[in-house]
């Protein structure tokens, strides 16, 4: 059997660039790991386990919750599975315990894709791909959707990495985030309202240690670089190591999430969640993505290491 071969059937796919590893799944098309010069940037999953907690996983065709699973589109009321039924929600998409296609599996490159066919609460068929690609810039992540259907269709799109640098916990990591924005949510996980972060413990515009902030908020009005890109850093107090998440402006929500409530990640790592859209956005219709028929969009985020002490070395 090929290696293409043992890694679809194995649902582990691994490519590479100078000293920067990229773990993949077929389960869920999700990111499974990143390394690089030796260290580990993400906190992710070994080898055939199964992602907890949302780790590394593509939330697709919304992510975040939608309140009861119910919303409507196009004049009709559609009912989706409560995926998390102890507040009464559907959460994080259709396509995290769907296998993944192998498209393409180059030594720096992989593409998976996947056809979302209409059920409960999602009448549409949607083609959609992920490609991973590692170059001495880091990681690149593009996720595409197809509107495969005969009507218009609502899309949302998001994925669920969990950042760390190593250290025991994140508390004494310094954030370095832009949103101008913070949505504050009930006990159901819903946004209830916004306000800006300005002088509030939800600022990390200009960079600060985290401390014991605790985070479970979506961030919006990114402030962007000239290249049209928001970046989240994370950098240990020494400055010997840091790591950038950025997206571009297809995202315009970022989800910041210290983990306390599920003690497998309870501040071990800090969730960056890019997101198209907000938490309950096909409830709300905010920043929903209408496709129509034969239509397609395409969003991109990525990493960018920054390891001073070791460097990371492109050897190609």
């Amino acid at each position: 059997m090929s290696e293409a071969g043992v890694a679809t059937e194995l649902g582990q796919i691994e490519i590479a660039h100078g000293e920067q590893r990229v773990g993949v799944v077929a389960l869920g098309g999700g990111l499974r790991s990143y390394e690089a010069a030796g260290r580990e940037l993400l906190n992710g999953f070994r080898p055939g386990e199964r992602p907890a907690s949302g780790r590394g996983q593509v939330l697709v065709p919304w992510p975040n919750r939608i309140e009861d699973g119910s919303y409507e589109f196009e004049g009709k009321r559609l009912q989706l599975p409560l995926s998390e039924p102890e507040n009464g929600n559907a959460i994080h998409g259709l396509v995290r315990g769907a296998t993944w296609n192998l498209v393409e599996h180059e030594p720096d490159r992989v593409l998976l894709d996947y056809t979302l066919e209409p059920q409960p609460g999602y009448p549409f068929t949607l083609g959609l791909s992920i490609e991973y690609a590692v170059s001495s810039a880091g990681l690149t992540v593009t996720t595409t959707a197809w509107n495969l259907g005969t009507e218009h269709c609502p899309y949302g799109a998001g994925q669920h990495p969990y950042l760390t640098l190593g250290t025991p916990t994140i508390d004494t990591l310094r954030l370095q985030a832009p949103g101008q924005v913070v949505m504050f949510s009930d006990e159901r996980g819903l946004p209830v309202r916004s306000a800006p972060v300005d002088g509030t413990e939800y600022d990390f515009r200009a960079g600060r240690e985290i401390a014991e902030t605790v985070l479970d908020h979506a961030f919006t009005e990114l402030e962007r670089d000239g290249d049209g890109r928001a970046r989240v850093l994370l950098d240990d107090v020494a400055g010997a190591a840091g790591l950038t998440l950025w997206v571009d402006e297809s995202y315009r929500y970022l989800m910041l999430y210290t983990g306390d409530s599920h003690p497998d990640v309870a501040r071990r790592g800090l969730a960056v969640e890019p997101m198209t859209c907000p938490p309950n956005a096909f409830r709300t219709g905010d920043s929903v993505i209408r496709l129509e028929p034969g239509g397609s969009v395409a969003s991109t985020w990525g990493l960018e290491p920054r390891l001073a002490a070791e460097g990371v070395r492109d050897d190609s």
